[in-house]
Protein backbone atom coordinates (compact mmCIF):
# COMPACT_ATOMS: atom_id res chain seq x y z
CA UNK A 1 0.00 0.00 0.00
CA UNK A 2 1.11 3.63 -0.53
CA UNK A 3 2.03 5.81 2.41
CA UNK A 4 2.22 9.37 3.70
CA UNK A 5 4.60 10.79 6.27
CA UNK A 6 4.13 14.33 7.55
CA UNK A 7 6.24 16.56 9.71
CA UNK A 8 6.80 20.21 10.55
CA UNK A 9 9.94 22.24 9.79
CA UNK A 10 10.80 25.74 11.04
CA UNK A 11 13.00 28.18 9.12
CA UNK A 12 14.60 31.46 10.16
CA UNK A 13 14.51 34.02 7.36
CA UNK A 14 16.69 36.97 6.44
CA UNK A 15 14.04 39.34 7.82
CA UNK A 16 13.85 37.38 11.09
CA UNK A 17 10.51 35.81 10.20
CA UNK A 18 9.76 32.32 11.49
CA UNK A 19 7.83 29.97 9.20
CA UNK A 20 6.78 26.33 9.29
CA UNK A 21 6.86 23.85 6.44
CA UNK A 22 4.95 20.63 6.09
CA UNK A 23 6.33 17.48 4.55
CA UNK A 24 4.10 14.67 3.42
CA UNK A 25 5.67 11.56 1.99
CA UNK A 26 3.68 8.79 0.35
CA UNK A 27 4.44 5.37 -1.06
CA UNK A 28 2.76 3.46 -3.87
CA UNK A 29 1.30 -0.02 -3.81
CA UNK A 30 1.80 -2.59 -6.55
CA UNK A 31 -0.97 -2.16 -9.08
CA UNK A 32 -2.29 -5.36 -10.54
CA UNK A 33 -3.11 -3.59 -13.78
CA UNK A 34 0.53 -2.57 -14.38
CA UNK A 35 1.31 -5.87 -16.08
CA UNK A 36 -1.91 -6.64 -17.96
CA UNK A 37 -1.34 -7.35 -21.67
CA UNK A 38 -1.33 -4.25 -23.83
CA UNK A 39 -3.49 -5.98 -26.43
CA UNK A 40 -6.62 -6.22 -24.31
CA UNK A 41 -9.27 -4.12 -26.09
CA UNK A 42 -10.55 -2.44 -22.94
CA UNK A 43 -7.02 -1.19 -22.16
CA UNK A 44 -6.25 0.47 -25.47
CA UNK A 45 -5.25 4.10 -25.02
CA UNK A 46 -6.29 5.74 -28.28
CA UNK A 47 -8.87 7.85 -26.41
CA UNK A 48 -6.35 9.31 -23.93
CA UNK A 49 -5.82 13.02 -24.51
CA UNK A 50 -2.09 13.67 -24.89
CA UNK A 51 -2.24 17.34 -25.94
CA UNK A 52 -0.10 19.53 -23.65
CA UNK A 53 -2.00 21.54 -21.08
CA UNK A 54 -1.75 25.35 -21.15
CA UNK A 55 0.32 26.92 -18.39
CA UNK A 56 -1.47 27.07 -15.04
CA UNK A 57 -2.80 30.56 -14.35
CA UNK A 58 -4.63 29.75 -11.10
CA UNK A 59 -5.05 26.96 -8.62
CA UNK A 60 -7.34 24.24 -10.04
CA UNK A 61 -10.72 23.64 -8.43
CA UNK A 62 -10.39 19.84 -8.39
CA UNK A 63 -7.95 17.00 -8.94
CA UNK A 64 -7.43 15.86 -12.55
CA UNK A 65 -9.72 13.07 -13.67
CA UNK A 66 -8.47 9.51 -13.63
CA UNK A 67 -7.15 8.19 -16.93
CA UNK A 68 -9.82 6.20 -18.82
CA UNK A 69 -7.40 3.31 -19.38
CA UNK A 70 -5.19 2.70 -16.39
CA UNK A 71 -1.87 1.13 -17.29
CA UNK A 72 1.36 1.67 -15.43
CA UNK A 73 4.57 3.29 -16.67
CA UNK A 74 7.15 1.60 -18.89
CA UNK A 75 10.62 2.59 -20.04
CA UNK A 76 9.16 3.63 -23.39
CA UNK A 77 6.23 5.46 -21.77
CA UNK A 78 7.29 6.55 -18.29
CA UNK A 79 4.24 8.81 -17.82
CA UNK A 80 1.66 6.36 -19.12
CA UNK A 81 -1.46 6.36 -16.95
CA UNK A 82 -0.51 9.64 -15.25
CA UNK A 83 -2.07 13.12 -15.58
CA UNK A 84 1.52 14.33 -15.90
CA UNK A 85 1.57 12.98 -19.46
CA UNK A 86 0.10 16.33 -20.52
CA UNK A 87 2.29 18.46 -18.24
CA UNK A 88 5.25 20.49 -19.42
CA UNK A 89 8.74 19.02 -19.63
CA UNK A 90 11.09 20.17 -16.90
CA UNK A 91 11.92 23.86 -16.70
CA UNK A 92 9.37 24.67 -19.42
CA UNK A 93 6.72 24.13 -16.76
CA UNK A 94 8.08 26.91 -14.54
CA UNK A 95 6.65 30.01 -16.20
CA UNK A 96 6.84 33.50 -14.73
CA UNK A 97 4.03 36.00 -14.23
CA UNK A 98 4.50 39.43 -15.75
CA UNK A 99 6.59 41.67 -13.51
CA UNK A 100 5.28 45.02 -12.31
CA UNK A 101 6.37 47.54 -9.69
CA UNK A 102 5.11 46.23 -6.33
CA UNK A 103 5.71 46.85 -2.63
CA UNK A 104 8.16 49.68 -3.22
CA UNK A 105 10.27 47.66 -5.68
CA UNK A 106 10.45 48.64 -9.32
CA UNK A 107 9.57 46.29 -12.17
CA UNK A 108 13.18 45.29 -12.81
CA UNK A 109 13.73 44.33 -9.16
CA UNK A 110 10.58 42.21 -9.13
CA UNK A 111 11.58 40.52 -12.40
CA UNK A 112 15.03 39.69 -11.03
CA UNK A 113 13.39 38.14 -7.98
CA UNK A 114 11.07 36.04 -10.14
CA UNK A 115 13.94 34.84 -12.30
CA UNK A 116 16.04 33.98 -9.25
CA UNK A 117 13.14 32.00 -7.77
CA UNK A 118 12.77 30.08 -11.01
CA UNK A 119 16.50 29.39 -11.07
CA UNK A 120 16.30 28.10 -7.49
CA UNK A 121 13.45 25.71 -8.33
CA UNK A 122 15.34 24.39 -11.34
CA UNK A 123 18.58 23.92 -9.39
CA UNK A 124 16.74 22.23 -6.51
CA UNK A 125 14.41 19.93 -8.44
CA UNK A 126 15.49 19.54 -12.06
CA UNK A 127 19.25 19.87 -12.30
CA UNK A 128 20.65 16.43 -13.29
CA UNK A 129 23.50 16.71 -10.78
CA UNK A 130 21.05 17.45 -7.96
CA UNK A 131 18.84 14.54 -9.00
CA UNK A 132 21.75 12.10 -8.90
CA UNK A 133 22.61 13.15 -5.35
CA UNK A 134 25.39 15.68 -5.88
CA UNK A 135 25.65 18.82 -3.80
CA UNK A 136 23.09 21.38 -5.13
CA UNK A 137 25.56 24.24 -5.03
CA UNK A 138 23.75 26.38 -7.61
CA UNK A 139 20.64 26.38 -5.42
CA UNK A 140 22.58 27.04 -2.23
CA UNK A 141 24.35 29.97 -3.88
CA UNK A 142 20.99 31.67 -4.50
CA UNK A 143 20.11 31.78 -0.78
CA UNK A 144 21.10 35.02 0.96
CA UNK A 145 24.30 34.36 2.96
CA UNK A 146 22.73 36.18 5.91
CA UNK A 147 20.44 33.16 6.37
CA UNK A 148 23.25 31.40 8.16
CA UNK A 149 21.04 29.14 10.27
CA UNK A 150 19.17 27.82 7.25
CA UNK A 151 22.37 27.30 5.28
CA UNK A 152 23.97 25.51 8.22
CA UNK A 153 20.93 23.23 8.51
CA UNK A 154 21.08 22.41 4.80
CA UNK A 155 24.82 21.76 5.00
CA UNK A 156 24.24 19.41 7.93
CA UNK A 157 21.48 17.61 6.03
CA UNK A 158 23.66 17.12 2.97
CA UNK A 159 26.72 16.03 4.97
CA UNK A 160 24.95 13.71 7.41
CA UNK A 161 21.28 13.11 6.57
CA UNK A 162 18.90 12.20 9.37
CA UNK A 163 15.21 12.39 10.19
CA UNK A 164 15.76 15.85 11.70
CA UNK A 165 18.05 17.08 8.94
CA UNK A 166 16.86 15.61 5.65
CA UNK A 167 17.93 17.29 2.39
CA UNK A 168 14.87 16.00 0.49
CA UNK A 169 12.83 18.61 2.36
CA UNK A 170 14.43 21.12 -0.03
CA UNK A 171 16.09 19.11 -2.82
CA UNK A 172 14.93 16.22 -5.01
CA UNK A 173 17.67 13.57 -4.85
CA UNK A 174 18.03 9.90 -5.79
CA UNK A 175 20.85 7.49 -4.95
CA UNK A 176 22.52 6.70 -8.32
CA UNK A 177 23.69 3.36 -6.93
CA UNK A 178 20.05 2.39 -6.42
CA UNK A 179 18.03 4.27 -9.07
CA UNK A 180 18.41 5.91 -12.46
CA UNK A 181 16.00 8.11 -14.42
CA UNK A 182 13.58 6.35 -16.75
CA UNK A 183 14.16 8.74 -19.64
CA UNK A 184 15.42 12.30 -19.70
CA UNK A 185 12.16 14.07 -18.82
CA UNK A 186 10.76 15.25 -15.48
CA UNK A 187 7.19 16.53 -15.76
CA UNK A 188 6.37 19.85 -14.09
CA UNK A 189 3.22 21.81 -13.33
CA UNK A 190 2.46 24.74 -11.07
CA UNK A 191 2.41 28.50 -10.84
CA UNK A 192 4.19 31.46 -9.32
CA UNK A 193 2.60 34.57 -7.81
CA UNK A 194 3.84 37.58 -5.89
CA UNK A 195 2.56 40.34 -3.65
CA UNK A 196 3.79 43.27 -1.62
CA UNK A 197 5.47 42.30 1.63
CA UNK A 198 4.30 43.45 5.03
CA UNK A 199 6.98 46.13 5.16
CA UNK A 200 7.77 48.80 2.52
CA UNK A 201 10.43 47.83 0.01
CA UNK A 202 9.63 44.13 0.10
CA UNK A 203 7.94 41.60 -2.16
CA UNK A 204 7.02 38.01 -1.37
CA UNK A 205 7.06 35.45 -4.18
CA UNK A 206 5.01 32.27 -3.80
CA UNK A 207 5.86 29.18 -5.86
CA UNK A 208 3.75 26.00 -5.90
CA UNK A 209 5.02 23.30 -8.29
CA UNK A 210 4.67 19.55 -8.62
CA UNK A 211 7.45 17.45 -10.17
CA UNK A 212 6.98 13.88 -11.41
CA UNK A 213 10.10 11.70 -11.53
CA UNK A 214 10.02 8.32 -13.33
CA UNK A 215 12.85 6.05 -12.20
CA UNK A 216 13.99 2.47 -12.52
CA UNK A 217 16.46 0.36 -10.60
CA UNK A 218 20.12 0.84 -11.45
CA UNK A 219 20.53 -2.58 -13.07
CA UNK A 220 21.04 -3.46 -16.70
CA UNK A 221 18.13 -5.91 -16.56
CA UNK A 222 15.72 -3.56 -14.74
CA UNK A 223 12.44 -3.03 -16.54
CA UNK A 224 10.06 -1.85 -13.81
CA UNK A 225 9.39 1.91 -13.75
CA UNK A 226 8.00 3.80 -10.78
CA UNK A 227 7.17 7.46 -10.29
CA UNK A 228 7.97 9.62 -7.28
CA UNK A 229 5.91 12.82 -7.12
CA UNK A 230 7.05 15.91 -5.22
CA UNK A 231 4.99 19.03 -4.61
CA UNK A 232 7.13 21.98 -3.54
CA UNK A 233 5.70 25.07 -1.85
CA UNK A 234 8.14 27.95 -1.52
CA UNK A 235 7.86 31.56 -0.36
CA UNK A 236 10.83 33.87 -0.78
CA UNK A 237 11.38 37.51 0.13
CA UNK A 238 12.93 40.02 -2.25
CA UNK A 239 13.95 43.07 -0.24
CA UNK A 240 15.25 46.44 -1.38
CA UNK A 241 18.99 46.51 -0.52
CA UNK A 242 18.69 50.28 -0.03
CA UNK A 243 16.42 49.65 2.98
CA UNK A 244 17.46 46.24 4.31
CA UNK A 245 20.70 44.46 5.10
CA UNK A 246 20.44 41.89 2.33
CA UNK A 247 22.64 40.65 -0.49
CA UNK A 248 21.48 41.96 -3.90
CA UNK A 249 20.44 39.18 -6.25
CA UNK A 250 19.96 36.61 -3.47
CA UNK A 251 16.75 35.14 -2.08
CA UNK A 252 15.49 35.17 1.49
CA UNK A 253 13.64 31.91 2.18
CA UNK A 254 10.51 32.78 4.17
CA UNK A 255 8.99 29.30 4.25
CA UNK A 256 9.09 26.05 2.36
CA UNK A 257 7.02 22.90 2.40
CA UNK A 258 6.88 19.63 0.53
CA UNK A 259 4.56 16.72 -0.11
CA UNK A 260 6.49 13.72 -1.37
CA UNK A 261 4.58 10.73 -2.75
CA UNK A 262 5.92 7.22 -3.31
CA UNK A 263 9.01 7.39 -1.15
CA UNK A 264 9.97 5.47 1.96
CA UNK A 265 8.55 6.66 5.27
CA UNK A 266 11.42 5.29 7.32
CA UNK A 267 14.64 5.84 5.36
CA UNK A 268 16.43 9.11 6.09
CA UNK A 269 19.65 8.82 4.11
CA UNK A 270 19.12 11.99 2.05
CA UNK A 271 17.49 10.31 -0.96
CA UNK A 272 14.01 9.60 -2.26
CA UNK A 273 13.13 5.90 -2.28
CA UNK A 274 10.11 4.88 -4.38
CA UNK A 275 8.38 1.60 -3.68
CA UNK A 276 8.34 -0.93 -6.53
CA UNK A 277 5.59 -3.56 -6.84
CA UNK A 278 7.82 -6.36 -5.58
CA UNK A 279 9.15 -4.39 -2.58
CA UNK A 280 7.98 -5.26 0.90
CA UNK A 281 6.13 -2.43 2.72
CA UNK A 282 8.48 -0.59 5.05
CA UNK A 283 5.93 0.78 7.55
CA UNK A 284 2.31 0.64 8.63
CA UNK A 285 -0.27 2.81 6.92
CA UNK A 286 -2.31 5.40 8.77
CA UNK A 287 -4.47 8.37 7.86
CA UNK A 288 -6.70 9.14 4.86
CA UNK A 289 -5.53 8.49 1.30
CA UNK A 290 -4.08 11.37 -0.72
CA UNK A 291 -4.03 12.08 -4.45
CA UNK A 292 -0.53 13.22 -5.50
CA UNK A 293 -2.00 15.05 -8.50
CA UNK A 294 -4.57 17.05 -6.54
CA UNK A 295 -3.29 20.62 -6.63
CA UNK A 296 -6.65 22.15 -5.68
CA UNK A 297 -5.70 22.55 -2.00
CA UNK A 298 -3.14 25.07 -0.70
CA UNK A 299 -1.07 22.22 0.70
CA UNK A 300 0.33 24.38 3.50
CA UNK A 301 -1.63 23.27 6.58
CA UNK A 302 0.20 21.47 9.41
CA UNK A 303 -0.24 17.70 9.58
CA UNK A 304 0.50 15.12 12.21
CA UNK A 305 3.29 12.70 11.34
CA UNK A 306 1.81 9.73 9.55
CA UNK A 307 2.31 7.22 6.76
CA UNK A 308 -0.95 7.25 4.82
CA UNK A 309 -2.00 5.79 1.45
CA UNK A 310 -2.08 7.59 -1.88
CA UNK A 311 -4.65 6.94 -4.58
CA UNK A 312 -2.31 6.80 -7.60
CA UNK A 313 1.14 7.62 -8.87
Amino acid sequence: MPRTRSRRVAVNTVSALLAAAVAAVAMRPGLLTDHLPDGLPFLRTEAVDTLPLPAASERPSAAPAAEPFHRGPTRAEPFRGSPALRWADGAAGITLPGARATGGLDRAQVERGLRATRAFLIASNLDPATLRGERPQAALDLIDPSQRELLDDLDAALAKPSKKHDPVTMFSRFDPAELVPAGAVVKTRGRMTYEAGEEPGSVQIHADYTFVYPVTRARVDADQVERTIVRRLLTVAVNDPARYVVTPGKLGIVEYGQHIYNSSCVRFDGFLHPLFPDDAPDSELSGPAEDPYDRSTPGTGPQAESCAPVTRT
